[in-house]
């Protein structure tokens, strides 16, 4: 009971108040950016069906210039929580709308668009605008040099959760073997300066190791003082480097901002705020327990299990989860594979007592048809909506199955999908595995 005390003990809330800034920028720019790159046109207003998360098909993307102001709303939520101006309101503002587009779509899933909700989650509950905001100067009554030392340690064990998982996946054939580095690298051998380099062994056996090295070790270089500082530099240099390499968004620095957790407080303050009033904790005993601390400590539990649950419920599921996708979403299961191959869809008429043959390029975007290979979620999603497309035509039921063959890596092509279920006739099964969806045996 001691640790739980220890939680709820006041800290110096300098790493909170830092924190918020970057993240209210970094979400400032990622609203803005996907606008200004043709993002939010090429994934969401392009599309005439959007592949959202299964339950959620009615949330499509409204027609016309509506999810730029979406997205325009989301980055003035940004400078909110960045200036920490009606801070609740930005924040929870920002969660609405981001989580609205993460279930609107999936064909450019990322780990760190799921990552901003919990992250976004967390500061919602935070007192993260108590300090150098325009709130604290509107209103004295918030305003605080300190927090419970919890504050800092959700983010410190989320981070270890994100980066183990990430080291631990990491451990197949195809990232050890290479693999995926060396074809990830082949795409990019005309980048400006770093192309040829990216070409060479010695660097992707580099990155191979170093990926899984990196991810499992960086947490307790954090956590020990004497490494810290060196843990930082490599951290900085690690991700500008997947930043300028694998181009994956803000979630680099993310992870860089998110290193504030592990500094001292009073360094923090010292660099940042040097104004910041100086908090005598020698003064301050460990708060006893309460009922409503214990609730607090007893839903952090709850979470953290949840959140270690899971990266690992795909040993739950038959098959090979690289195949199946069965777990694959929400375990930081961050690039590791490619999967290429072949999807058509045979289409039966009874009403007409014909079949004729679909390929998804005929509906859909060529990153939609791109993201729908080896994924089997997004290939019986795509069966109902070519369901509900011919019954609006006046074709009635028709019967819909697949040839879809898949490539993990440089592996075989493998048949993914049962040829003869028909897939208007099964439902999506969330928590056990589908027998209509095929894989190699485990390797």
């Amino acid at each position: 009971m001691i640790w739980i005390r220890k939680q709820f003990q006041p800290v110096d809330n300098a790493p909170l108040i830092l924190f918020r800034i970057i993240f209210g920028f970094l979400l400032f720019a990622e609203s803005f950016g996907a606008i200004l790159t043709g993002w939010v046109r090429k994934v969401l207003i392009e599309p005439e069906f959007n592949f959202t998360i299964i339950g959620f098909e009615w949330l499509q993307a409204p027609d016309g210039y509506a999810m730029y102001i979406h997205f325009g709303l989301m980055a003035i939520c940004g400078l909110m929580v960045m200036f920490g101006f009606y801070y609740r309101i930005g924040i929870a503002g920002f969660t609405l709308l981001w989580t609205l587009v993460y279930w609107m779509q999936k064909s450019a899933y990322n780990n760190h668009y799921y990552f901003l909700i919990l992250l976004c989650v967390f500061m919602l509950f935070l007192p993260a605008h108590a300090y150098a905001s325009i709130d604290a100067k509107r209103k004295n009554a918030i305003v605080s040099t300190t927090c419970p030392r919890w504050c800092i340690s959700i983010f410190i064990l989320q981070m270890w959760i994100v980066y183990t998982f990430a080291s631990l996946h990491k451990f197949y054939p195809g990232w050890l073997e290479g693999d995926f580095i060396a074809m990830n690298f082949l795409g990019k051998s005309d980048y400006w300066l770093i192309g040829s380099l990216l070409q060479e062994p010695w660097l992707q056996k580099a990155v191979v190791i170093g990926g899984i090295a990196f991810d499992g070790l960086i947490i307790y270089f954090f956590l020990y003082k004497k490494t810290r500082r060196a843990a930082f530099i490599i951290s900085i240099f690690f991700h500008l480097f997947n930043s300028v390499v694998f181009q994956i968004g803000i979630f680099p620095y993310l992870m860089i901002g998110l290193s504030v957790f592990f500094f001292e407080p009073e360094l923090i303050r010292k660099i940042f705020f040097k104004k910041k009033p100086i908090v005598n904790f020698d003064s301050l005993n460990v708060p006893q327990i309460t009922m409503r601390r214990l609730s607090i400590a007893f839903l952090f539990l709850c979470y953290f299990i949840l959140q270690l649950y899971l990266p690992l419920r795909h040993h739950l599921y038959k098959g090979d989860v690289f195949y199946t996708e069965e777990g694959h979403r929400l375990a930081w299961r961050m690039m590791l594979r490619y999967k290429s191959g072949n999807t058509t869809f045979k289409v039966n008429s009874t009403t007409l007592d014909s079949t004729w043959t679909v390929t998804p390029s005929k509906f859909l975007t060529r990153k939609q048809s791109g993201a729908i290979v080896g994924k089997p979620d997004m290939i019986w999603q795509f069966a109902q909506y070519l369901e509900k497309h011919y019954q609006e035509e006046g074709l009635g039921d028709v019967e819909i199955r697949v040839d879809a063959f898949t490539r993990l890596n440089q592996g075989p092509n493998v048949r993914l999908i049962d040829s003869q279920t028909d897939l208007t006739q099964v439902k999506w099964q969330s928590l056990r595995h589908s027998d209509w969806i095929l894989s190699p045996d485990k390797r």
